[in-house]
């Protein structure tokens, strides 16, 4: 304990060091100097100096804000102040990696972003700087001290480039003695932020392109500056830009990129932009990170991880347990051995608070996640000299060595696996604060009490309090029975103990309704009285019982679970809630523990084959399948020894069926509304695995599709063509090699949006035109750069580089549209200017113009039977896509929903009702949607040197009895209904589980 004759000293004067304080700051004393003493002496405490290195008992001695010894058996210097430490811990002072402490003034600032040469856009904020709008409360300084917290990485908030970071000490005093570094990393998120505007971009896959041609901006800003400065003559000055000033250490490597990721998609969507741009990142996880299996063991950037593990999902009742989903039960079991897992997968990684709904839940959220796997080692590391190497900070924080600064957590135990310990108190650059000061009496432990007076007699029982020295919990025992204590107080001040318990818990006998007690705590002693319900009063008294063990503070017993050998307590390295879950991927129902391996040989023996291709139907034939390709299709075929056989007697086998026009399985949604104009952007950016469609889509039976951007652009985003690789990452989906697409809309979709231009189909029109005339100049531009590259080079644009591959054929266009008269608007517009249209989409109006569409070599994707559901399907008909077929027209069908996208076969199906020969109709959703998209070459047909992406249906694929029973892309199998079944069983087994989990309070 601290000497009782500095304690007030301390407290009353505590702040800044005298000669220290004078020696390192330039402002003049105002009266008289504060020279509280500077020199201290801890005494007897185990000392964490590093992560691996304890000091069963030693001293640690602080001069000037300054460590300057620590070790055994160390003389203290006479001018010292000596405090007890014996039975507390004393650790390094934790770093929080990732904090919004500090950054207040930011928050306030946000309508000054405008404030000299600032960007056209408000999420555009990089030239901001931490440091200099630096604001640190003194609440948010009392709650991160109080969890051991003496230095945090403030990173401001607002907008999409946020700007710069700067790293703060927590101590008291002005900002320019809080800064530690200023200007420490660049920080960004991959979405808008809705506080600054509601503008460019407002998707998720507009973020991606936000963050690439902002890069690029920088990137070009640097050499046009470089450029105009070396010889402006003759050149016209580029842009003064406050934000792309403050990103040139980003795109030259210098300065990291830390990047907000909301999800485990976000962290490999930011390792994508890394590969693209060449930055540095430094990454603040989302507490996903478990689900990202291999991607996990290759991570090399930076890690910061939060500790805000999700509220259980509500299954109060069994109906609420019905719209929990597996996605959220399993990540509210999982989230805390999140930590514990990335760290399994030996990547280094810092911890934040950041996140939690307040900075006082952080230490039991850490003890949760040591619990549940993480080891207490480890954990000391990321809060101390992984967070100091990483901000700079190594050679003054991070650890207890001499010449280091004196911050230092006094706890009275260990944090990291006893639930009662608590921080004692920190010194921040040798401050002294008090977080929660042992008492002089601590009232915990058992205490056999006397109650007498009154009609009652004599009562004799036990007092056992629990739980903190601060705030006890306890219950009354007399006699076997016993009842819970409730408003318990206890106040060190006056060593006071009240508390409160029901009469009825005694029996009929004992008086009945709330009894108080209050008594006072001297030594062993408690002596007080009691007050019963009918206002008569009895006295009490009683004596600390004898406890087995050492005794703590106070006479208190000393705290269970302490680390006899001196290290840290080993806590739970594992899962010790009691219910162990895979890893499955997706993370959700059906999710895969494996994926399925590719078999080398596949034979599907005796079956109907639809080939799709020149050799039509086969009845009783075979299909050869070797390493993911066709290699024959015809009647007896054999395999080597080892092959997978598949008996398809009594079956069909077909192509894999293709949808050219699906919208599930992207992130942050389809439209990207902030502009017009906006072919920048990707779906294939934001591509997710957590799409149960996908699952439900390939147990329909399809294989191969099109996700598209919406259609609220005249020019949308590129889409993406997918394959149904169930249980894969959200990359391995694409289609490798496919044509890129690009999404048009006509008609009145692109032009329902307020205050955008344009509002009318004639404006739809015009500003498809004057882009193609504006990329026609960039290409141009580019051209006399080519030619003369001293001068200042143009500035890529992704928007107009993507029009202008649509113009020069690299980019294909898919068209929305509904009218006849506007299909034929984009037909006489890629005349003008030579370019071709791959096919219209929807196209309800589609047949009127059918042999227009012949002649042109448009494409027609449209639906079964869709019509009437606004102005513009009016006119439809059941026998579009016969009509269109009939005219020559290649002709698609389309699901354009998530559900119908299961159930191709029957859009297909619904053909015949039309007239259309079953092969014609089965063609729609294989071969010719394969066409549509350029994939011909590679699906939609079983023929030797294609996909073996091929389905096996029960019965006759265009019948609605018919199901899917297996179905395999490149010759794996990725749906096969015996092992759906198991899926089910297993999905449901997981659900039971952590629902039981949830109810008994695990």
């Amino acid at each position: 304990m601290i000497h009782r004759a500095f304690a007030l000293l301390i407290l009353l004067l505590a702040v800044p060091v005298g000669a220290l304080g004078q020696a390192t700051t330039t402002a003049p004393v105002d009266g008289m100097r504060q020279n509280t003493p500077g020199v201290h002496a801890l005494v007897g405490a185990r000392i964490f100096t590093a992560p691996g290195q304890v000091i069963p008992s030693g001293t640690l001695v602080i001069r000037d804000g300054l460590i300057e010894a620590v070790g055994t058996q160390l003389a203290v210097p006479p001018d010292a102040v000596v405090h007890d430490a014996a039975g507390l811990t004393l650790y390094a002072g934790f770093l929080d990696a990732y904090s919004d402490a500090g950054t207040r003034r930011e928050m306030e600032a946000q309508n000054e972003a405008d404030r000299g040469p600032s960007p056209w856009n408000p999420q555009l904020r990089a030239q901001r700087d931490a440091a200099q709008d630096l604001r640190l409360s003194d609440s948010d300084a009392t709650a991160l001290r109080s969890q051991g917290f003496t230095v945090v990485h403030a990173v401001p908030r607002l907008g999409l480039f946020r700007g710069s970071s700067a790293v703060v000490s927590l101590r008291d005093g002005a900002n320019r003695d809080q800064l530690l570094r200023a200007q420490v990393a660049q920080a960004a998120q991959m979405e808008r932020d809705v506080r600054v505007g509601s503008t460019y971009p407002t998707s998720a896959m507009g973020g991606v392109a936000f963050i690439r041609q902002t890069l690029l901006d920088a990137q070009w800003y640097g050499q046009a500056h470089a450029a105009w400065n070396d010889n402006p003559s003759g050149l016209s000055r580029p842009e003064s830009n406050a934000a792309l000033a403050a990103l040139q250490g980003v795109v030259s490597g210098r300065t990291p990129l830390l990047f907000e990721a909301g999800s485990h998609e976000e962290v490999l969507r930011i390792l994508r932009l890394q590969d693209e741009f060449g930055f540095s990142p430094w990454i603040r996880g989302s507490g996903h990170e478990y689900r990202l299996g291999e991607a996990l063991n290759a991570l090399e950037a930076p890690l910061v991880l939060p500790l805000a593990f999700p509220e259980a999902p509500g299954v109060a009742t069994p109906e609420d347990a019905l719209n929990a989903t597996l996605e959220s039960l399993r990540h509210w079991h999982l989230a805390p051995e999140n930590p514990g897992r990335v760290a399994q997968a030996g990547v280094p990684f810092s911890l934040t608070a950041d996140g939690l709904e307040s900075p006082g839940e952080f230490l039991t959220h850490l003890r949760k996640a040591v619990s549940r796997g993480l080891p207490p080692e480890t954990a000391l590391a990321a809060l101390t000299v992984r967070p100091a190497a990483l901000l700079g900070l190594a050679r003054s924080h991070g650890s207890l060595e001499v010449g280091k600064s004196a911050n230092v957590v006094v706890a009275s135990g260990d944090l990291f696996t006893e639930q009662g310990a608590e921080v004692r108190e920190v010194w921040v650059d040798g401050h002294h604060f008090p977080v929660d000061p042992a008492p002089e009496t601590d009232p915990r432990g058992r205490w056999t009490v006397t109650v007498r007076g009154g009609s009652m007699g004599v009562v004799q029982g036990t007092i056992v309090l629990e739980g903190s020295a601060a705030s006890p919990s306890g219950r009354l025992e007399v006699e076997g029975t016993s009842a819970a204590l409730s408003s318990i107080s206890y106040h060190d001040g006056v060593r006071r103990l009240r508390g409160t318990f029901s009469g009825s818990s005694f029996g009929p006998d004992a008086p009945q309704g709330e009894i108080r007690f209050t008594a006072s705590v001297s030594g062993q002693s408690l002596t007080g009285w009691v007050d019963l319900p009918d206002g008569s009063r009895m006295t009490l008294s009683g004596n600390r019982a004898a406890t087995s063990g050492s005794q703590g503070v106070g006479g208190a017993p000393a705290p269970v679970g302490d680390a006899g050998d001196g290290g840290l307590s080993s806590g739970a390295n594992g899962a010790s809630s009691g219910l162990e879950l895979p890893l499955r991927f997706p993370s959700s129902e059906y999710g895969r523990i494996q994926v399925p391996a590719q078999a080398d040989v596949v034979l599907v023996q005796n079956a109907t084959i639809w080939t799709m291709g020149p050799d039509g139907k086969l009845e009783g034939a075979d299909l050869l399948v070797r390493q993911g390709r066709v290699v024959q299709v015809g009647q007896g075929l054999s395999a080597p020894a080892g092959a997978v056989v598949v008996d398809g007697t009594g079956k069909h086998v077909t192509p894999g069926l293709i949808d050219p026009h699906i919208h599930s399985g992207a992130a942050g949604g389809i439209n990207e509304t902030g502009a017009a104009i906006v072919p920048e952007v990707r779906l294939g950016d934001v591509l997710v695995t957590e799409n149960i469609w996908a699952y439900r889509q390939l147990a329909g039976g399809l294989t191969t599709a099109h996700v598209m951007h919406g259609s609220a652009n005249p020019i949308g985003g590129q889409n993406q063509a997918v394959k149904m690789r169930w249980g894969h990452p959200a990359e391995s989906l694409k289609f490798e090699g496919a044509p890129r697409t690009v999404k048009f809309a006509l008609g009145e979709n692109p032009v329902r949006r307020e205050d955008r231009y344009p509002d009318t189909r004639m404006g739809t029109h015009q500003i498809i035109r004057d882009h193609f005339k504006a990329a026609r100049e960039y290409r141009e531009a580019w051209r006399r750069w080519d030619n003369d590259p001293q001068k200042i080079p143009p500035r890529r644009d992704l928007r107009l580089e993507a029009i202008a591959e649509i113009l020069e054929g690299e980019i294909l266009v898919q068209s929305h549209g509904y009218r006849q008269d506007e299909f034929l608007m984009l037909v006489r517009l890629a005349e003008e200017f030579d370019f071709s249209i791959k096919a219209i989409h929807h196209g309800v109006e589609a047949y009127k113009i059918a042999p227009e569409l012949a002649a042109s070599g448009v494409a027609a994707v449209v639906w079964s039977d869709w019509g009437g559901f606004k102005v513009e399907a009016y006119d439809a008909t059941t026998y579009n896509a016969r009509i269109l077929h009939e005219a020559g027209v290649l002709t698609s069908l389309h699901s354009d929903n998530s559900q119908i996208a299961s159930r191709m076969n029957w859009e297909a199906a619904k053909m015949l009702r039309t007239g259309m020969e079953e092969e014609d109709a089965l063609a729609l959703v294989t071969i010719n949607a394969a066409t549509v998209l350029g994939l011909e070459e590679r699906v939609g047909s079983l023929e030797a040197g294609k996909d073996a992406d091929f389905v096996v249906w029960s019965g006759h694929p265009l019948s609605a009895a018919t199901r899917a029973e297996q179905t395999w892309v490149d010759g794996t199998r990725y749906f096969d209904i015996q092992e759906d079944q198991a899926l089910r069983r297993e999905t449901e087994s997981e659900r039971a589980q952590i629902i039981q989990a949830i109810l008994n309070g695990r």
